[in-house]
Formats: C-alpha cells, sequence, structure tokens
C-alpha cells in the first residue's frame, strides 16, 4: 500500500519503523493518519519478517495530538458519525496495543493527546529528557476517552487523574519516573540510545518475544475488552456534541478563553 501520510520502512534484522510523516503539521493526525496506521498495523501483522517495530514522528515533534482541522470538522458531526469517527481511534489504539510484534515509540519534542495514547499502547518507550507530554482534552471540554484505558495501564490510577483532571504538561524526564517512559535521554543521545535498545532486543528469539508479550495481555490485571472500549468511544462522541464539549472545541478555534473560565 502506497501511504501518504505515514511511512512504513523495513530494515536490517526484521526492524521495521512506522513514522508519523506529516512534520509541516507537527505530525498531527487526522482521519487519514488513522486509517493508514490501521492499514500499517494489519500489514506488519501479516509479515513474519517483521520482528520488532518502532514508532517515530518524523521532524521536531512526536505528535502535537490531533489535527485542528480533522477537530473542526468533528465539532459538526452528530453523535453518530462522533462515534464512527471514535470507533476508528479505538481500532487504531486497540491494533497497536495487541500487535503480535514488539513495539518501541521513540518520543521527542511534544506528545499532546492522542499521542500520548499511541505511546501508552507501546510494549516500551524512550524519550528525550526535554520532550513535553499534555493530556489536554479537558481544556478544550473533552475527555481522553478512546485512549484511557491505556494511559491508566502505563501511568497508573493516581497519575491518570492527576494529568487527565490537571491537563498539566509534563517532561519527558518525568514522564521516566511515573513509568509512561521506561528511559529519557537528553535529546542529542537519543539516537544513540535507541541503537543500545535495538542491539539489545535483537539478542531475543522474536519467536518468544511474541509469545510473552501476548501471555503478558492476558495474565494482566483488568482487561481491556469490547465493553470497556464501546464505553471510551461513546463517552467522546456524546463529549464532542455536548454544549460544553462544542463551546470548548469552538472558543479553541475562536482563540478565546471557554466560557467556563471566564466566569471564575
Amino acid at each position: 500500500m502506497a501511504y501518504q501520510e505515514i511511512q512504513l520502512e523495513r530494515g536490517e534484522h526484521g526492524i521495521a519503523t512506522l513514522w508519523l510523516n506529516r512534520p509541516e503539521k507537527n505530525n498531527a493526525f487526522n482521519a487519514g493518519v488513522i486509517s493508514e496506521l490501521i492499514a500499517a498495523l494489519a500489514e506488519i501483522k501479516q509479515d513474519p519478517s517483521i520482528r520488532l517495530v518502532v514508532l517515530r514522528g518524523r521532524g521536531k515533534h512526536f505528535s502535537a495530538g490531533a489535527d485542528l482541522g480533522w477537530m473542526k470538522a468533528s465539532a459538526q458531526l452528530d453523535y453518530e458519525a462522533n462515534l464512527a469517527d471514535s470507533h476508528e481511534l479505538g481500532e487504531l489504539m486497540h491494533q497497536l496495543y495487541h500487535l503480535p510484534q514488539p513495539t518501541l515509540a521513540v518520543v521527542q519534542g511534544a506528545a499532546f493527546g492522542g499521542a500520548v495514547g499511541l505511546i501508552a499502547c507501546c510494549d516500551m518507550a524512550i524519550g528525550a529528557e526535554d520532550a513535553v507530554i499534555c493530556l489536554s482534552e479537558v481544556r478544550i471540554g473533552l475527555a481522553p476517552a478512546v485512549i484511557s484505558p491505556f494511559v491508566v495501564k502505563a501511568l497508573g490510577q493516581r497519575a491518570a487523574r492527576r494529568y487527565a483532571l490537571t491537563a498539566e504538561r509534563f517532561s519527558g524526564s518525568q514522564a521516566a519516573k511515573l513509568g509512561l517512559l521506561a528511559e529519557s535521554y537528553p535529546a542529542a543521545e537519543l539516537e544513540q540510545a535507541l541503537n543500545h535498545w535495538l542491539d539489545n532486543l535483537r539478542q531475543n528469539s522474536p519467536q518468544a518475544m511474541v509469545a510473552t508479550k501476548q501471555l503478558l495481555i492476558e495474565v494482566a490485571e483488568g482487561k481491556i475488552d469490547a465493553e470497556t472500549r464501546a464505553k471510551t468511544e461513546q463517552t467522546i462522541a456524546a463529549l464532542r456534541v455536548s454544549p460544553e464539549g462544542q463551546e470548548g472545541l469552538n472558543s479553541f478555534f475562536d482563540k478565546r478563553s471557554p466560557s467556563w473560565q471566564e466566569t471564575r
């Protein structure tokens, strides 16, 4: 498949790199990006020569989250259309989390909103110490709904509540302390660190890593099941069409404060 918004590179030793490839948009994702990522994951899943997948963003940022144009279009959709839209994002997170091959995210620059979900869905993640990470949805009247089960698993319940409710920005260094990142490094050393991780992972049996990943998903406390997934998709769709969600989105697009900030 010819991809327009992403790139799938097959490298040596069975290592594939899945690139978010919209650097001019800070790798913000839209319906096209989501669709292409789902297709790429299906391609990877069926390719036995791929033993490890690295998820990265071209340019300065890993991903700024949702594309503004896509968000603006979503704000005009009714509940059913928003539910279908959020279902696609849910499908992406599900497929990435359950991909048979091990996954490693590499984070630099900004990782906002849904991008945090992509990181949380990967088995491992490393990043720059000065990366800036934010669950920003509540600032515009929404919730990190579809990504929430994965974020809670990665951050833990208490930290997830804090950062989802406050929309505080936190650094790559803090993300490593919280467990979202396995390790953080000075930005200039990130590539060297990645090579070290890949060299280490290459020493392991591909079949054993696939089996181990599946086992750990099955024995983990709690299931990210169909009921939970449906709830997350319904939550974001309902918020987008709600009066407060519309106010949050419109104020964001109009570059003004939302009404709940003006009444403080």
